[in-house]
């Protein structure tokens, strides 16, 4: 048995090769994608299970939680084969095998010690443009992977340590930014190199046997807290659903339905009554459902280890049929638009029994938009972007403003970056008054933000959601505002057919894309809000004097100025 204070020393110095990963490549890479957001992750993984055993702490967790399915699928590759080696490196993107969409490549490499495979080494990041339909890939209207990008199986990039340069001709040949492609690969690859060096001067330092009961030790252990923290909960089955806008294709909502079981330390999430596979780009592979319901976890349960373990306890039942487990070739690129309606679900099903623990809805969508044309001299430019919303109120205060899904701890990428590199300029971006949920504790501010074309000509393409469905609140908190998207032509603004999806918008010089992006739910009973905090947020133009007056129940004085006592008899009033 290894005593705790080698294990919790091992864990951070097993943590921070992952975190060196990932600042490595965040540090190198060429796309503003990966190295201003962070759109990527690194991680150990079991030689034989390829179960998570480290993640990095600045990477996206929906990475950690599908890469596993990844280098299982490169164990398994490799077991076929049968020729597994020293130096190997394997490159793919299928979002069927252990991905998510086709712009997240994965990279996977075999640590040998003493002959044997020790632990694999993974890194994963968000590629600019790898092809399809699209400039950036987030294709609305796509009815199969095909029409989204390139699709790699497992494949060796490295063999034995020797560079297939065929392998990255065929990459680069197949995007419109090869030189972004080129770059985000080599700091991909330079991070598998620090990790792999780190790896041995542990080992070297701590020795083989150690660190191995270490790694085995850790998800034992977190398997434990994750069934005591589910066993504090009361038996019982507690059901939600909620809904995504549309596929893209047909203006029909798709239902995202969980019946959530707790028996004793057991968990049980059914998603039997979820939406059929449909016809765009909403759908996910089975791998990406389990690996929201990881980052949704987690969210719920701080406090157990990010590992394995933590899923251990924990039955996921999703039919085959469902959009949350489909096969090539059907398709998948908008997969961050489903997993954040699976972790809101589950916060929802779990509100009524464990309110100390579940937030407010959050924003719900990363609105994917590109806008993508030619240079006066020729060259091709895409800037491809997600932006911020608000994230729910939650039981010790307000949701934060503008903040990123919480699939990730990615960042926004800053307007300054995306201004110097296209031909475009934020006329605005600005935080979006009575966007968050009202609530007791009041959900974050969705964003607003309007990009004028310096460009002759460009073509626009969004991939969003919460446009007719808000994010709701919780705990008898309220929804938040829906997102809003409008583009310019020259008889005016107009709004997509879908609301949140569209693709082919033709822009030209001096016209502009305006979008407002969602707040979070909010959390409690707005009016168990405190009236002062009401006050301040009208004082910081959050909220307006009329929705104080209608959401909260805050009177206000000639003046604009809290009635603390009319407020006081107007809510004593409402409540009998």
């Amino acid at each position: 048995m290894i005593d705790p204070v080698t294990l919790a020393v091992l864990k951070g110095r097993l943590e921070q090769i992952a975190d060196e990963m990932d600042a490595t490549l965040f540090r190198s890479a060429f796309n503003p994608i990966i190295a201003e957001a962070h759109d990527a992750s690194h991680g150990l993984y079991h030689a034989t299970t390829g179960a998570t055993l480290v993640q990095g702490k600045s990477g996206l967790p929906i990475f950690v939680g599908a890469m596993s399915f990844a280098v299982k699928a490169v164990i398994g590759k490799a077991a076929r084969d049968g020729d597994l080696a020293k130096g190997d490196v394997y490159i793919f993107n299928d979002p069927y095998d252990g991905g998510t969409h086709l712009s997240d490549f994965r990279l996977v490499q075999p640590f040998y010690r003493d002959g044997k495979v020790f632990c694999y080494l993974a890194s994963v990041g968000h590629w600019h443009d790898v092809g399809g339909n699209v400039p950036g890939n987030y294709n609305p209207v796509a009815t199969e992977c095909f029409q989204e990008g390139m699709l790699i199986p497992p494949v060796k990039l490295f063999r034995k340590g020797e560079l297939r340069q065929d392998i990255i001709d065929i990459l680069q040949a197949n995007s419109r930014l090869p030189g972004s492609l080129y770059g985000d690969l080599n700091g991909q690859i330079n991070a598998l190199d620090l990790g792999m060096r780190r790896m041995a001067e542990l080992l070297d330092e701590y020795g083989d046997t150690v660190v191995a009961q270490v790694l085995v030790e850790l998800p034992k252990r977190a398997a434990k807290l994750m069934a005591a923290n589910i066993s504090e909960l009361p038996d019982g089955t507690y059901s939600a659903e909620d809904y995504l806008d549309n596929d893209g294709i047909k203006d029909t909502p798709l239902k995202i339905a969980l019946d959530l079981t707790i028996n004793g330390d057991q968990m049980k999430l059914d998603f039997s009554r979820s939406s059929e596979a449909c016809a765009g780009p909403v759908n996910i592979s089975l791998s990406t459902a389990i690996a929201s319901i990881y980052v949704a976890t987690k969210h719920l349960f701080t406090e157990v280890p990010a590992n394995a373990g933590v899923l251990e306890p924990i039955e996921v039942i999703i039919p085959e049929t469902s959009l949350l487990n489909v096969r090539a070739p059907k398709p998948v690129g908008g997969y961050t638009e489903t997993i954040l309606r699976i972790i809101d679900v589950i916060f929802c099903a779990l509100a009524d029994v464990a309110p100390e623990r579940v937030n407010g809805c959050a924003y719900g969508t990363i609105n994917a938009l590109s806008l993508a044309g030619h240079r006066k001299d020729g060259s091709r430019w895409v800037m491809f972007s997600f932006f911020g919303g608000g994230h729910g109120g939650h039981p010790e205060g307000d949701g934060l403003n503008h903040g990123n899904a919480p699939i990730s701890t990615a960042t926004i990428p800053p307007a300054e970056i995306l201004e110097a590199a296209y031909p475009v300029m934020f006329t605005k971006w600005a935080l979006r008054p009575d966007s968050g949920g009202p609530g007791r504790h009041r959900g974050g501010l969705g964003a607003i933000y309007e990009i004028e074309l310096l460009e002759e000509n460009a073509d626009v393409f969004l991939f969003g959601e919460r446009g007719k469905f808000a994010p709701p609140g919780v705990v008898g908190g309220q929804p938040a505002a829906l997102n809003k998207f409008t583009y310019q032509q020259d008889d005016g603004d107009h709004i997509p057919p879908l609301v949140s999806k569209m693709v082919g918008i033709k822009l030209k010089k001096g016209q502009h894309v305006h979008l407002e992006t969602p707040g979070g739910g909010g959390y409690g009973h707005p009016h168990e809000r405190d009236p002062k905090s009401v006050e301040r947020d009208i004082a910081l133009g959050f909220v307006s004097p009329e929705k104080a007056i209608d959401d909260y129940a805050v009177v206000l004085d000639a003046n604009g100025g809290l009635d603390l006592g009319k407020t006081t008899e107007l809510r004593k009033a409402m409540q009998s």
